[in-house]
């Protein structure tokens, strides 16, 4: 890690907090997933929502942009405004929130979040 050394590490305690009921390799998977969303984006800010379940991401410009939502059998990764946002990736029918389910011993798609990142923000900021 880097000079955001201490934000992710209090990320991922409140990571723990949040997936303690849940199965081991979610809980492994989400801070992996919240992990590489910080490294493709350090402009990033992680802040865990512990009534939510979740830990939200904000850009400095663009405001909210995702969020990961541990669950019992997978994580999602859940875009505000994934509707305008083209990846084959995304899942949902709603009129504005997308998501990429990811199973516990799933590959995470660096570059493929990269760019939907890149383009969540462009919308927003």
């Amino acid at each position: 890690m880097q000079a955001s050394d201490s934000r992710s590490t209090e990320m991922v305690a409140d990571l723990i907090q949040i997936t303690r009921s849940l199965p081991p390799p979610i809980a492994e998977l989400a801070s992996r997933l919240a992990l590489t969303l910080l490294a493709v984006r350090p402009d990033l800010e992680a802040k865990a929502r512990l009534g939510w379940g979740s830990v939200n991401f904000r850009h400095p410009r663009a405001g909210f942009v995702c969020a990961i939502f541990p669950m019992e059998d997978h994580v999602s990764l859940v875009f505000e405004h994934g509707r305008q946002l083209s990846s084959p990736l995304l899942e949902g029918d709603g009129k504005q929130v997308r998501f990429i389910r990811f199973a516990p011993d799933a590959d995470i798609p660096e570059d493929e979040l990269a760019i939907l990142l890149a383009e969540a923000i462009a919308l927003k900021a």
